[in-house]
């Protein structure tokens, strides 16, 4: 009997207070779950805006570059891309930008200068093409023309002895060379449907029809221009044998042979050419030709049969003939008789480039219609700053 009661108050025990517990965990399962939930239900509602944004940003970033809805931060490039388009020139007018350097800004003739953007890359194009521009001196100027002082005479020096009188000695001689500014111009046209397309690049398109345009000028000018409303050659200056060589023009060295390179030992001609600049420019010079007389000087050896012409060996890096670096400028003339078709010199110190930093481009819808002319310019010189420091090789036997 006691076991039995025993057992009657283990059930009833067993029965009444593991339900308490059994309700109290319930309860508490459920309000964390709902906390779950609600925490789940935020960071999905999270997700989603964050999912949305990035939608609204990857289909702004898809959008053609000059749209008609442009950025409202860069509002100089929605100004001039209306200009290009249809001449609309009050966002322009209404900018109160700078009015330095290539800036946008109205200017007395009604021209514009264009935005920094698209003038960076015509320089850019410039710089790349093979131009003396990429070997010579080139400075940034805001006048009409700019001077070089050059001092190219000895100073007189003698010994002196203790007690004796020393005697007046020669003086230095300054020369100015003046490199006068030309206006360089390039006047594209595009269809005025084409303008009013808005996925078409039109600040990629005149930067690329300009840039090509002034690339051949410019490089055709410092070459061979004859310094009448362009910038003057260096190849248009007076040449005399080295060995009569004077200040004011260009000293050369002959192959020995008319029209081309001497019969034997031809190469002997390019280390005359090497060895008749004075040491301080070989340092820094380079040879200048264009492709077919490197067609034929790549072919020279040297008497042990070594080539004398060596490929970079790295990317970008120039050919070189003889240790010097070598720069193909296709406006070089040709071998033929009496021709100066390749030359060898320090540029930096021989040529130099000056130029205006800004540039004006013209939007013309009328002349040619339906077509839309734009007419670009800038201003630009160049001439010989050194003439010790450029040699040539003529092909001619005297």
């Amino acid at each position: 009997m006691v076991k039995t009661e025993a057992k009657a108050l283990a059930g009833e025990g067993a029965s009444a207070f593991p339900a308490s517990e059994v309700k109290t965990a319930l309860n508490g399962f459920l309000t964390a779950f709902r906390g779950f939930q609600d925490e789940t239900t935020l960071k999905l509602k999270q997700q989603e805006e964050r999912l949305t944004m990035l939608d609204r940003k990857m289909n702004h970033a898809g959008r053609p570059a000059l749209a008609a809805t442009a950025d409202l931060d860069v509002p100089h490039k929605k100004a001039f891309a209306a200009y290009l388009r249809s001449g609309d020139d009050d966002g322009l007018r209404g900018l109160a930008l700078e009015g330095k350097g290539l800036n946008t800004q109205v200017n007395a003739e009604g021209g514009f200068l264009v935005d920094p953007q698209t003038s960076e890359r015509i320089r850019g194009v410039l710089r790349s093409t093979a131009s003396i521009r990429a070997i010579a001196n080139v400075v940034s100027v805001e006048a009409t023309s700019f001077d070089v002082l050059v001092d190219h005479t000895e100073l007189g020096s003698g010994w002196a002895t203790e007690t004796g009188t020393l005697t007046e000695t020669g003086a230095p001689q300054i020369d100015r060379i003046a490199i006068p500014l030309h206006e360089l111009a390039a006047m594209p046209k595009a269809s005025q449907r084409l303008l009013d397309d808005s996925a078409f690049d039109i600040e990629g398109w005149l930067a690329e029809r300009i840039a090509d345009r002034f690339s051949r000028a410019e490089g055709q000018a410092f070459v061979s221009g004859d310094g009448v409303d362009k910038p003057k050659g260096f190849l248009s200056h007076a040449k005399v044998a080295n060995a009569t060589w004077a200040w004011g023009s260009l000293g050369y060295v002959v192959t020995g042979n008319a029209g081309d390179f001497a019969t034997t030992n031809a190469s002997d001609a390019i280390v005359d050419l090497v060895y008749a600049l004075n040491a301080e420019y070989r340092a820094n010079a380079t040879f200048v030709m264009n492709s077919k007389t490197a067609g034929a000087v790549r072919k020279m050896k040297d008497a042990d049969g070594r080539f004398l012409w060596a490929d970079g060996l790295q990317a970008g890096e120039p050919a070189r003939l003889m240790g010097y670096p070598v720069l193909i400028s296709e406006d070089m003339p040709d071998i033929a008789a009496n021709a100066h078709a390749l030359a060898f010199g320090d540029f930096k110190n021989g040529y130099t480039v000056a130029e205006r930093p800004d540039m004006r481009v013209l939007r013309d819808p009328f002349s040619a219609k339906p077509h839309v002319l734009f007419y670009a310019s800038k201003r630009v010189g160049g001439d010989v700053s050194d003439f010790a420091a450029i040699k040539l090789l003529k092909f001619a036997v005297s």
